[in-house]
């Protein structure tokens, strides 16, 4: 008895028809379960374009971003007892001796509304810029560190150690040679103990 063929079900028996129900066998439930062609052009085409130092860096950049946001929001909720001043007075927050000086007023003695007013501009603006940070040094880490796995054409913990030492020494250089040599080292130490913990054999049960 032949049955009528329906999509995703088994390769034609003798019977010249696929079982409803039963998983397609070999390559073709490979290429059912993936939804395209690993061959097509534009497939490999994409693969590859995400595979670059440049998608690689920009992903990074985002993924940096996004979690430098998130703790700057953590970071500015804690800080809820700051001082609080009105922009541009006359030596303000407040300087004992200072004739004209703005005292500063705690957020706490403020009405509501412009308590909530200052944290959530105090948020943003601790958000952003935490966020840039983020983003700027998980692009710049990238970015080297995928130039430095082409050049030496190896997948190892050496390009996490080299990259962190270039990223740690680039963000300190304004501090002067002794700022940027502690940068390396603490940048090198830091992503090649990331990395040794990454690479590091899981536990199977």
């Amino acid at each position: 008895m032949n049955f009528p063929s329906f999509p995703g079900s088994g390769d034609a028996g003798p019977g010249g028809a696929g079982i409803p129900g039963l998983p397609v066998a070999g390559a073709r439930a490979a290429g059912a379960a993936a939804g395209f062609d690993p061959n097509d052009p534009n497939v490999k085409w994409l693969t590859n374009a995400m595979e670059s130092c440049y998608a690689k860096t920009a992903m990074s950049g985002v993924a940096g971003f996004a979690l430098g946001g998130v703790f700057g929001m953590f970071m500015a909720s804690m800080a809820y007892d700051t001082p609080f001043h009105t922009p541009g007075a006359p030596g303000a927050p407040g300087v004992p001796g200072i004739p004209g000086s703005a005292a500063a007023t705690p957020i706490s003695s403020l009405p509501l509304r412009k308590q909530l007013a200052h944290g959530f501009k105090d948020m943003g603006a601790r958000s952003w810029s935490t966020a840039k940070n983020f983003g700027a040094v998980g692009a710049l880490f990238s970015g080297i560190e995928c130039g430095i796995e082409g050049m030496r054409a190896r997948n190892d913990i050496g390009n996490g150690v080299a990259a962190g030492c270039l990223t740690g020494a680039i963000l300190a250089r304004n501090g002067g040679p002794q700022a940027a040599a502690i940068g390396c080292a603490g940048f090198a130490a830091f992503s090649g103990a990331i990395d040794m913990w990454m690479r590091m054999p899981k536990d199977e049960d």
